[in-house]
């Protein structure tokens, strides 16, 4: 995962906590159910930086999809067709391009996920 070495009844709280604090911000309870294609929970990804402006972040990092809830449709103007909301924790904290931070996690449009290789989906291996 992240490398995160406190005790597993700390973390359990932290996720528990942090899913009420956006279910709250939100005002709904989080979508469970996880669309066709997603990236599973768990895999590891590089969040990038757009090439064609400077942003949304300072650097690439390394990141965790989060269990917390399913990505869900990005339904921003900009968003490409299909594109999701994926939550991610972060490797180390982050900021913003334009300095806001330090962050531990945040959803990110898919477009700037980059899956890491050994999250892909191995081929099947051929039976006798």
């Amino acid at each position: 995962m992240t490398g995160d070495s406190r005790p597993s009844r700390t973390r359990t709280r932290t996720r528990t906590d942090d899913r009420r604090a956006v279910e709250r911000i939100l005002g709904r309870p989080l979508v469970q159910a996880r669309p066709t294609g997603a990236l599973p929970p768990g895999s590891r990804v590089t969040v990038v930086r757009d090439p064609d402006r400077d942003g949304p972040r300072q650097v690439e990092f390394l990141g965790t999809t989060d269990a917390m809830g399913a990505p869900e449709p990005n339904e921003h103007a900009q968003a490409l067709s299909g594109e999701l909301l994926y939550r991610v924790d972060f490797d180390t904290p982050q900021r913003d391009c334009d300095g806001p931070g330090s962050y531990r996690k945040a959803q990110i449009w898919g477009r700037y996920l980059r899956p890491e290789p050994d999250t892909e989906r191995p081929d099947p291996v051929p039976g006798p």
